[in-house]
């Protein structure tokens, strides 16, 4: 029976429900109209069949109830995060459509939930392997996740969850107190510097990011080493400038020793006329050898600039003295605190590139203006510009794409602007040509 209520509309059962007990009813009143009145014959015998069709009614209600309790004890466990159970239901219908998209919503969500966790573990694998210290403290200070690193660094492998940071961070050394204390991202060293085992001294970088987690603030605190990184980085360094110097002593020498040999023959042979062009090139030679290795002195002992307040109007005019250049600027009478020196260098440097960069004289321009809070230069040509690649590197001591450059000269610009505490940066012009632009503090 339970089977075809399942399989019969809902209706259909009703109807026939209501027929039988409609036929039974009133079978049952002619049999009581024999004692009683009709009326009363009739309320009697739906008074005697009232339970009887109750007790149907139930049945029949009983597969969908249950069907009900199971759909909703479901949804409670989807709630919960449990995605195991399923509903069967054999009837078809709407009821069966109900359980079948019922069903199919379980399976999607259960199969969400397995790529969930297995992104979880992913995630959490590759958090906990990395070499980067990670670290998350919430609103109140206290250390919400660490991964392995971290507990390396700060807890000598203990868990770290749970501390207060504040008191994490006042057990460590001093300079990554220090660190924490200038805000926001930089650089620091543990160890010493000077300690006979120069495996002691490691250099880290501090990273620190804010952010909004479930309505609330919290920070993301990342410790980087990078003393390997570094010291790669400044093998590769030595060994360019190595280079580079071999290369400029090679190029000087060589005609040096050439030429001392050639003259000591002429000299031999009573053919004086000859020893002035020698000596001539030796003496030029030398002087390139000297003023190569002066820069290189120079680039390797900048000192710390000496500020001062200057006159942009005087300062441009003895700039312009020493080379030519369009000029695209009123400051008036404003004035700038810088080592005027070492800025004059810079733009010396700048503008000079900018009249090699095959760039008509007419179009190296140096333009100045006010930005919030400091001053921008933009020293302007319409040479070749720059290919992405030499972007990217331009700025890095002892590069160069020029056969006899240096690769200092952008390297000292960013020197100095960034001792004023500025910044530098290159971009291509639209129409040909680069810009190098600093932005100087007042």
């Amino acid at each position: 029976m339970m089977r075809w209520r399942q399989r019969l509309p809902l209706s259909l059962v009703f109807a026939a429900l209501a027929l039988a007990y409609a036929a039974l009813a009133a079978a049952l009143s002619l049999l009581l109209s024999r004692w009683l009145q009709g009326a009363w014959a009739a309320l009697l015998a739906v008074a005697l069949l009232a339970p009887l069709l109750l007790y149907h009614v139930r049945r029949a209600f009983a597969p969908m109830n249950a069907l009900f309790r199971a759909l909703a004890g479901s949804v409670a466990s989807y709630r919960d995060g449990d995605f195991g159970f399923g509903v069967a239901w054999q009837g078809g219908g709407a009821l069966g459509t109900l359980v079948a998209a019922h069903n199919a919503l379980g399976d999607a969500l259960r199969e969400q939930r397995l790529a969930l966790v297995q992104r979880e573990l992913l995630l959490d694998t590759m958090v906990q392997n990395t070499p980067v210290a990670m670290l998350l403290v919430d609103p109140s200070r206290r250390v919400v996740h660490a991964n392995l690193a971290a507990r390396k660094l700060l807890g000598d492998g203990r868990k770290l969850e749970g501390q207060s940071f504040d008191a994490l961070l006042a057990r460590t050394p001093a300079a990554l107190r220090e660190a924490f204390a200038r805000g926001g991202d930089g650089m620091f060293t543990l160890g010493e510097a000077d300690d006979i085992d120069a495996g002691n001294e490691e250099i880290y970088h501090l990273a620190r990011r804010h952010f909004r987690l479930n309505g609330r603030r919290h920070e993301l605190v990342l410790l980087r080493q990078l003393t390997a990184e570094l010291r790669r980085q400044e093998v590769q360094t030595w060994k360019k400038v190595i280079r580079v110097i071999s290369h400029e002593l090679n190029n000087s020498l060589a005609p040096i020793a050439s030429l001392a040999h050639s003259g000591a023959e002429l000299l031999r042979r009573g053919q004086l006329e000859r020893l002035p062009t020698a000596l001539a090139t030796i003496e030029e030679r030398a002087r390139h050898l000297e003023g190569f290795i002066r820069d290189y002195a120079r680039f390797a002992k900048l000192p710390a600039p000496r500020r001062e307040p200057v006159p942009w109007a005087r300062f441009l005019a003895q700039l312009r003295s020493q080379v030519a250049f369009a000029l695209d600027a009123d400051p008036g009478d404003a004035s700038i605190r810088i080592d005027a020196a070492q800025l004059e260098q810079a733009l010396l440097n700048l503008l000079r590139n900018a009249h090699e960069s095959g760039s008509r004289p007419e179009d190296v321009a140096l333009a100045l203006r006010r930005v919030p809070g400091a001053w921008r230069i933009d020293v302007l040509d319409r040479g070749s510009g720059m290919n992405e690649a030499v972007l990217a590197n331009a700025l890095l001591p002892f590069y160069s794409t020029k056969r006899h450059g240096t690769g200092l000269g952008l390297a000292l610009a960013r020197e100095i602007a960034e001792a004023h505490g500025g910044r530098i940066a290159l971009l291509n012009r639209t129409g040909g040509g680069l810009c190098v632009s600093l932005v100087l503090p007042d």
